[in-house]
């Protein structure tokens, strides 16, 4: 493998690919050499992150739909499988977030929640792990939230559909430890995407003002660490949560 590109030949999906941290992570594994799959229920942006990955170097495929519905999460994954003969790594880092406090939300809100941000993971999971097993090596990593640890009010749907993602990790990696895969989280705090920065700006002056290091996150600060882990030098790390947050909650 070439050294200067760690993830040459790899083969990868990225959910939620079409902005933020998923388009982030689409732009470090094109240069880091991987063959790409890029789902999101937006054309426009998936068409656009695609061809930037292209004038990277990459090949890039996109596929739109809804990744918490099961035939689009088959699909997502067998696209990768016919287009470049497998699967080596897959990000699951497609989500939403919406807020109530619970005595307030509706229970077609919860619902909504955990299919999306919880749901999606078990199916793309289920449908790439017989790939990964049958040639002994896959990366799995999870994009969960720092509020998967501490909670937050006003997202109870969220923070469990996060919590969640944490438990079904590391039962995933006990699984498959002895085949060559790995599956792991990564938890980030504030990181300054659209759906960050739709925070009211007064609101969101507070919540910075909670972080140790009095800032946002940048995208590409949870990017590196998830082109890591899906490296060869990532292969020891397996079941473990990496939380990115700026010091927001240490544990």
């Amino acid at each position: 493998m070439n050294t200067s590109k760690p993830l040459d030949g790899r083969r990868a999906v990225v959910t939620g690919a079409g902005s933020g941290i998923g388009e982030a992570i689409a732009l470090a594994y094109a240069q880091a050499g991987a063959q790409l799959v890029l789902a999101d229920i937006d054309a426009a942006r998936a068409d656009s992150v695609a061809q930037r990955c292209r004038a990277l170097g990459a090949q890039a495929e996109t596929v739109i739909g809804d990744v918490g519905d099961e035939s689009t999460a088959h699909r997502i994954i067998d696209r990768c499988v016919q287009a470049f003969g497998g699967i080596d790594i897959l990000v699951n880092n497609a989500g939403m977030l919406t807020q109530s406090r619970c005595a307030d939300m509706s229970t077609a809100m919860w619902d909504e929640m955990l299919r999306v941000d919880l749901r999606s993971v078990f199916l793309c999971a289920r449908r790439a792990v017989p790939h990964m097993q049958a040639q002994r090596w896959g990366r799995i990593i999870n994009i969960s939230s720092v509020n998967g640890a501490k909670g937050q009010a006003g997202q109870t749907n969220y923070s469990a559909a996060k919590a969640g993602m944490h438990g079904f990790t590391m039962a995933l990696a006990q699984e498959m430890a002895t085949k060559g895969v790995t599956v792991n989280t990564v938890s980030p705090g504030y990181i300054g995407t659209d759906m960050v920065k739709a925070i009211r700006p007064d609101v969101l002056e507070k919540i910075v003002g909670t972080i140790p290091v009095k800032r946002l996150g940048e995208p590409s600060e949870i990017a590196s660490i998830i082109a890591w882990l899906a490296s060869e030098e990532g292969g020891y790390s397996t079941g473990a949560d990496f939380s990115v947050n700026g010091g927001l909650h240490m544990h």
